[in-house]
């Protein structure tokens, strides 16, 4: 590395919820001679996860008083392929993608550019919510600011999502899986009528089940309303929300170019999303009282044979 500068370690995160929706971001700086930490955070409203993953490289990289070696690391391909792929291209077509139209988010793409001038950054990509210590921790500060501004981890989801959604339908979704096997179970409201739905299923593990559930779920759901689908699963809300885009774009492989699983239903789940306005706001179980009732029905269904129940069937 550079003679005479610094080196530091760099772990970024950021994300919004719903998305877009109340935005927070969070960063590790670890002096790498002393071992010193130190940690940025801050927030953002009406935002999306792409601007507060870009904002806490940004921040992180401005935060430097002198030209440094950095190992920066971001679980976000959008930021690492952006710097390292994008960026150049990008500049040279004047802020304008290949079919001409203008790249998002550019006024952060240019000051990203600007603050990474001033280092040498060696961008690394790290899997998100897989056990890395200051990953994990970067995605803490990125989530408890989100909680600071919404003001109270109470808060609604139709305070987080905006009245442009107070008529959108909504669909809650449980699955459940054990020693008897494994089902599923949805309530379905729109305007005054609510429907109970659900289905026992061979799927392999809990993932592949909530994708399977979804799919089903979002088969019948109207394509001329909009819909709000509360899941706690963060593989479905956030394959949905933020990561399926990716994948398609690398045929349906990974970050790191790697079999992407379950991409049978995620293909499937990509044409179903494709007319169709879904949100996917973060899920507190205990805000939604729907939440216990359903894993109750799901549970009681494991293992059972095909049934037909306040007019649902529950279907293998």
């Amino acid at each position: 590395m550079g003679e005479g500068r610094s080196s530091v370690l760099v772990y970024t995160d950021g994300g919004a919820e719903p998305n877009p929706g109340f935005g927070g971001w969070g960063a590790i700086l670890v002096d790498s001679a002393s071992r010193e930490e130190r940690e940025l955070s801050g927030c953002a409203s009406q935002t999306t996860n792409n601007r507060m993953e870009l904002t806490a490289a940004i921040r992180a990289l401005e935060s430097l008083s002198s030209a440094c070696d950095v190992d920066l690391y971001t679980d976000s391909t959008y930021v690492r392929q952006g710097i390292t792929r994008w960026l150049a291209g990008w500049k040279r077509n004047g802020w304008r993608r290949k079919d001409g139209a203008p790249v998002k988010n550019v006024d952060l793409w240019q000051r990203l550019s600007e603050a990474s001038g001033r280092h040498r950054v060696r961008w690394r990509w790290v899997k998100g919510h897989a056990g890395n210590p200051l990953n994990e921790r970067a995605d803490a500060l990125a989530s408890a600011e989100i909680i600071r501004l919404r003001g109270t981890e109470q808060a609604t989801v139709e305070e987080a999502l905006g009245a442009e959604w107070n008529d959108a339908g909504r669909v809650f979704l449980r699955v459940t899986r054990g020693s008897r096997g494994a089902a599923w179970a949805a309530i379905v409201r729109l305007d005054d009528a609510e429907s109970v739905y659900g289905g026992v299923s061979s799927a392999a593990s809990a993932n592949r089940l909530e994708l399977e559930a979804a799919c089903e779920l979002l088969a019948g759901m109207s394509k001329d309303r909009s819909w709000v689908f509360l899941t706690p699963s963060d593989y479905l809300r956030k394959g949905a929300s933020e990561w399926l885009a990716g994948w398609k774009k690398r045929n349906w492989t990974t970050g790191s170019g790697g079999a992407l699983k379950n991409d049978d239903l995620w293909k499937r789940l990509d044409g179903l999303l494709a007319d169709r306005r879904i949100a996917w706001p973060k899920v507190n179980k205990e805000d939604h009282p729907e939440m216990d009732d359903l894993i109750r029905m799901a549970k009681e269904r494991r293992g059972r044979p095909r049934t037909v129940e306040n007019g649902t069937e529950w279907s293998e």
